[in-house]
């Protein structure tokens, strides 16, 4: 019988080993892995060869083919692991930059836009989906990785395992969304995961299949508008849609698991209600007439 099992290279394994000991997801080791796999195939040389000017020609290469900053930082930010902990050369790390990437303000919809999305995506599941979604402001692999474990009825709340920066935490659900997941839950029955896959009960559904379906509710809304509308865009309308209301960006802050304010502050910039509700000082100024 033969074995179809390749071994896997020290060098490579050595590597693996030093990102899970650096606590990366194995999301993020597979983006390293690929990530030095390609300088390498690039630049013709073996991994264990493999130098700052090596890394420095291959970003150069992506940057003439028009990729984006953040595709070119992420190839950077995994060679300078490589290069650092797992080649053990701390000297050569400073050679590799990363660059400034300019921030963009978030595209955020409109409450309606929202639920005009909701309601034409295709099938109580996705609708349900897209619901959770924004009505917790998650993430798309947060959504797709939701067992029914992770509702609590009780406290109303819904439990995220492992979210961005391998941290749990929990989000608020609202009575609304209690009914919409009851809904889903006695008409598909789920046993493990709250979306199961197409393939089987035993997967989550994909990212990908998720993301596909929102676009695909996008359109058939209708909805055109500047800037690039993602699955992702639901959670930024929801962070700017509680701003809006009077919810303290510090709590905020805590329901979108945002380690840090200054991620969650760029909201503040995105939302032209709180700019029209904001009066100026000079009205408050005594009466006075600047013709006299």
């Amino acid at each position: 019988m033969s074995n179809d099992t390749q071994p896997i290279h020290p060098l490579r394994q050595r590597m693996i080993e030093d990102m899970t000991l650096r606590g990366l997801s194995p999301a993020s080791q597979k983006t390293y892995v690929r990530a030095v796999r390609a300088c390498c195939a690039h630049m013709n040389v073996r991994p264990g060869d493999l130098t700052a000017d090596h890394a420095r020609s291959f970003l150069l290469s992506l940057q003439s083919q028009g990729l984006g900053v953040g595709t070119i930082n992420a190839h950077a930010t995994a060679l300078r692991f490589f290069l650092r902990f797992t080649l053990g050369r701390s000297g050569d790390v400073e050679r590799v930059p990363v660059l400034r990437e300019q921030r963009r303000l978030p595209v955020v919809l409109t409450r309606e836009e929202v639920a005009r999305i909701i309601a034409v995506a295709p099938g109580l599941k996705y609708r349900t989906a897209l619901s959770v979604t924004y009505g917790a402001g998650l993430r798309a692999s947060e959504t797709a990785n939701l067992k029914v474990s992770d509702i609590d009825n009780q406290s109303m709340t819904l439990r995220i395992e492992q979210g961005k920066g391998r941290k749990d935490r929990k989000a608020k659900l609202s009575p609304h969304l209690i009914d919409v997941l009851r809904r889903w839950w006695q008409v598909a029955r789920p046993q493990v995961w709250l979306f199961p896959s197409r393939s089987g009960v035993m997967c989550p559904i994909s990212t990908r299949q998720l993301s596909r379906q929102f676009s695909s509710a996008v359109e058939a809304a209708g909805i055109d508008r500047p800037g690039k509308i993602t699955l992702h865009t639901l959670r930024h309308s929801f962070a700017t849609h509680l701003l809006e209301a009077g919810v303290d960006i510090r709590v905020i802050q805590v329901m979108l698991g945002h380690a840090k304010l200054e991620t969650t502050s760029i909201y503040t910039h995105v939302s032209p209600k709180l700019l029209q509700d904001v009066a100026s000082p000079f009205d408050s100024l005594p009466a006075i007439d600047p013709a006299d």
